[in-house]
């Protein structure tokens, strides 16, 4: 095994033992109870817009402090720290104004992240210590109209994600990350967006760094904002070959549990799970206790469901003291053999293997097989449109097949158009979509609005 490879020290160890990710930064920074002039510094004093609240910039205007918290973690037990730039985005900067810093603020986090991980090293050189680059999910949603009265409507694009991470990415990287985590995924066409901005960079550099992604379920409906059940949201990244697949945020342990057993009995890859310390109270903060939270995760660890284990929202490094005594010594969850079948999603999944009967395909959303939905489409009547695809689902069709190839219509833009209204519709979203078209730039245009695993 190579000692510097990411890879192969990440894999070995992730069989061998439970690893622990760090817990909060927000929550650590937050106790600091800085000013507004401390958030700026002397570099940002002028800066035209308010900047408390920025906890990245941070690691431009206060670097000593973000070092502090990652070796208080590194103290408390972790094995990995995540980069402090959750909001780290050229996207999420633009609320500050600060999108042109974006790729400075990520290499500077990594390489404070790094450093620490070095001074953690030298005190204790017994275990490996690792960074992670944090990848957010934006302030932005591609999935998600923001607008009641235009369902059809987004904010941003697929390809504006791609360029967003794209910088952030390479930044981690060139600041010396040993691995990616798309984390808090609570639209998957966003996170699809990052994964492909992050192999265009593994394409360009001819290596590839471990890569982490973390969904989270916002309620006790047991799905993401977008409406995608636990099951469906990992169909939908598998593809990207992640080492582990996980849950975090939005919840408590108690209410992930059930979430992360089901995950751990689908996922070939690892699994992980750092919640946040309770649900936020009146005052929105979290009152899980460290001794509450470790019990509850070193449960899971006991039943097998975890391979990496952390905190997230309201947790400190208490927390991640008493999580990693909790799980010290348990054996990691074993990866399972899964039978190969193929795995589609839309908001719901679709496995067909061998054992499956024949799987109903709607074909009536094909302008080329249905003059009546070829007539709606031509007259911008897409809401008629939308009510085709329904009765096709109503009818017992497991995956919709949707076409625009007409001479008369613009088949990219009605493409876009009809995927990103039936993204809206729960009843007709809920079943994956295939992709059909003669031309590879509608077939692009489509998959682009596809936060489920389709077919082209």
């Amino acid at each position: 095994m190579n000692p510097t490879d990411p890879n192969a020290n990440l894999n070995a160890l992730l069989a061998r033992r439970m690893l622990v990710l760090d817990g909060a930064m927000g929550t650590m920074i937050q106790r600091e109870r800085l000013t507004e002039e401390q958030f700026r510094g002397e570099r940002f004093r002028d800066w035209p817009r308010e900047l408390r609240g920025n906890n990245d910039l941070l690691v431009l205007t206060q670097p000593a402090l973000v070092r502090r918290i990652h070796l208080d973690y590194f103290e408390a037990g972790a094995d990995i720290v995540e980069t402090n730039t959750f909001n780290s985005t050229p996207v999420s900067l633009a609320d500050y104004g600060m999108e042109a810093l974006a790729y400075d603020i990520n290499l500077a986090a990594a390489r404070l992240a790094r450093d620490a991980a070095a001074e953690a090293q030298r005190r204790d050189p017994s275990r490996r210590r690792f960074v992670a680059g944090a990848l957010g999910p934006t302030s932005k949603t591609a999935s998600i109209s923001p607008d009641v009265n235009d369902p059809g409507f987004r904010n941003i694009s697929f390809d504006a994600l791609v360029v967003a991470y794209h910088e952030a990415a390479r930044a981690l990287l060139d600041g010396g990350v040993d691995l990616l985590l798309v984390e808090t995924v609570f639209d998957t066409l966003n996170a699809k967006a990052a994964l492909f901005a992050i192999e265009a960079l593994f394409d360009e550099r001819g290596s590839r760094l471990p890569l982490i992604v973390s969904g989270t379920i916002t309620d006790a409906s047991g799905r993401t904002l977008s409406g995608q059940t636990t099951e469906a949201f990992y169909n939908s990244v598998r593809h990207a070959r992640p080492l582990v697949v996980g849950l975090n945020c939005a919840l408590g342990a108690k209410e992930l549990r059930q979430y992360v057993e089901e995950l751990s009995a689908i996922a070939e890859t690892y699994v992980s799970c750092y919640p946040n310390a309770g649900l936020p109270n009146a005052f929105g903060e979290y009152d899980d206790t460290p001794e509450s939270m470790a019990q509850q995760m070193g449960e899971w660890a006991r039943a097998g469901f975890l391979n990496l284990v952390g905190g997230c929202c309201g947790t400190t490094p208490e927390h991640i003291r008493a999580i990693a005594a909790a799980v010290r010594g348990v054996p990691p969850r074993a990866l399972p053999e899964r039978p190969k079948m193929l795995r589609l999603s839309g908001l719901e999944p679709l496995n067909v293997g061998e054992g499956s009967l024949f799987v109903n395909i709607g074909e009536r959303t094909n302008v080329t097989g249905s003059k009546a939905f070829a007539r709606l489409i031509l007259a911008g009547n897409y809401a008629e449109a939308l009510s085709v695809a329904r009765q096709q689902v109503e009818n017992g069709a497991q995956i919709i097949d949707v076409n625009m190839d007409e001479a008369m219509l613009d088949s990219e833009s009605a493409m876009s158009t009809f995927l990103s209204l039936v993204a809206t519709e729960p009843d007709i979203a809920r079943v994956p979509v295939m992709v059909d078209s003669s031309k590879w730039s509608v077939i692009e245009a489509g998959l682009k609005c596809l936060q489920g695993k389709g077919i082209v």
